[in-house]
């Protein structure tokens, strides 16, 4: 069974829900009224570098400060404002970044001197010589092929990157995308090199958008949406980057009952701001954002009543614990480190068992998580890559 991608409207915020077997998998919430920032290029200001960290804070917008790591410190594009010294970054440099990462909690946004264009077929990335085809591309004929068409468009300013999507995909439409891609990034350049500061160079496609792009599209079967502004925008965005399968377009007909009702959009949504988590077994899972992780512990509640084989009853509930766990991280977007404190049990077998599981589901999250490994008190250890807020800060436009 295929995905559905979903837009609508829930207490004035856009919502766009991603459906995997008729189950809502992942939420993100967007708030019409601010302005997202998460992919958008802007001519910055160098305020202040720290050595021992390897970092500058670089203001983006009129009083807005982001992070900017170093380690790449010869990719970033000066523009022909004062101060510049190739090769480096000096305070006051006006300098081309990008927003890599939204702010998340008290962390502001993480900015990028090396800029990427997406598409639904490949990114373009300001890397000189960069050419990568996705991991998800196993076949070997598939990978040949794609290496031989970008390696003709490889250049000293930039590179790409082949996406999943581009695996089956003709030349032609490869082609003809990765046309308008170094178009989008001419511009950028061009245009921006002789702008002022905090002027925005480019902004990135909508949230929902980005989120169509990313999905697979042998497995995307509906992309619906109740809102005639939002259902014009994807037809006219998507028909430019990539051409649009019309009939996976659906506008919602409320004759056929209120959107939010048919795919029980509310009530998913509110159990995913809940700590506690029922499984099917009778035990349960609380989950706890803290400023410096995510802990999540396993219980088993009501699930070892009148059960004589506990081991295995211990076995069974970790092993549904940890297919829950892996989907809550992707619908709550919790990321950076989690600690989950499994049920403890006798056989290191059974402990493998559950991590091979848990490492299972984690590689179906379209956000890189991996499993690190059981430390000594017995805590699964997992990494998430950081990109949006929570869900929850998305929501209440708060942390926890």
């Amino acid at each position: 069974m295929g995905s559905d991608i979903i837009i609508t409207k829930y207490n004035g915020k856009r919502l766009t829900i991603i459906l995997e077997e008729s189950y809502i998998r992942q939420i993100h919430v967007e708030s019409p009224e601010e302005e997202g920032i998460l992919g958008n290029v802007y001519v910055g200001r160098v305020r202040n570098i720290v050595k021992n960290i390897n970092a500058a804070f670089v203001e983006y917008k009129k009083g807005q400060m982001g992070y900017l790591p170093l380690d790449n410190e010869k990719s970033v594009m000066h523009t022909c404002g004062k101060n510049y010294t190739e090769g480096r970054i000096l305070i006051g440099d006006e300098i081309i970044v990008q927003v890599q990462k939204e702010a998340i909690k008290t962390k502001l946004p993480t900015l990028s001197g090396v800029i990427d264009i997406p598409g639904k077929y490949a990114v373009l990335v300001s890397e000189k010589g960069r050419l990568s085809i996705s991991s998800k591309i196993t076949e070997k004929d598939k990978r040949e092929r794609l290496y031989g068409l970008l390696e003709n468009y490889i250049t000293d300013e930039y590179g790409f990157i082949a996406r999943t999507n581009s695996a089956d995909a003709g030349l032609d439409v490869l082609s003809g995308e990765i046309g308008i891609l170094i178009k989008k990034y001419k511009n950028i350049v061009d245009f921006g090199k002789h702008k002022d500061a905090f002027t925005c160079l480019y902004t990135a496609p909508a949230g929902y958008i980005a989120d169509i792009l990313n999905a697979k599209d042998s497995m995307l079967e509906r992309i619906i949406t109740d809102d005639k502004e939002v259902y014009d925008n994807i037809y006219n965005s998507l028909y430019e980057i990539s051409g649009l399968n019309e009939g996976k377009l659906i506008l919602w007909d409320d004759s056929r009952g209120r959107l939010d009702a048919v795919f029980n959009i509310q009530k998913t949504l509110e159990r995913a701001l809940m700590p506690k988590v029922w499984l099917k077994s009778g035990a349960y899972i609380i989950i706890q954002p803290t400023e410096a992780l995510v802990s999540i512990d396993v219980n088993t509640g009501k699930a070892i009543s009148k059960k004589k084989d506990v081991q295995k009853t211990f076995l069974k509930v970790n092993l549904e614990a940890a297919k829950e766990i892996a989907h809550q991280l992707r619908l709550r977007n919790l990321s950076g480190i989690i600690l989950i404190d499994f049920i403890d049990m006798a056989e290191e077998k059974d402990n493998r068992e559950v991590i091979n599981e848990l490492k299972k589901e984690l590689a179906k999250d379209n956000v890189y998580a991996e499993v690190v490994d059981m430390t000594k008190l017995g805590l699964v250890e997992v990494t998430r890559k950081k990109v949006r807020k929570p869900l929850f800060e998305q929501v209440c436009g708060k942390v926890l």
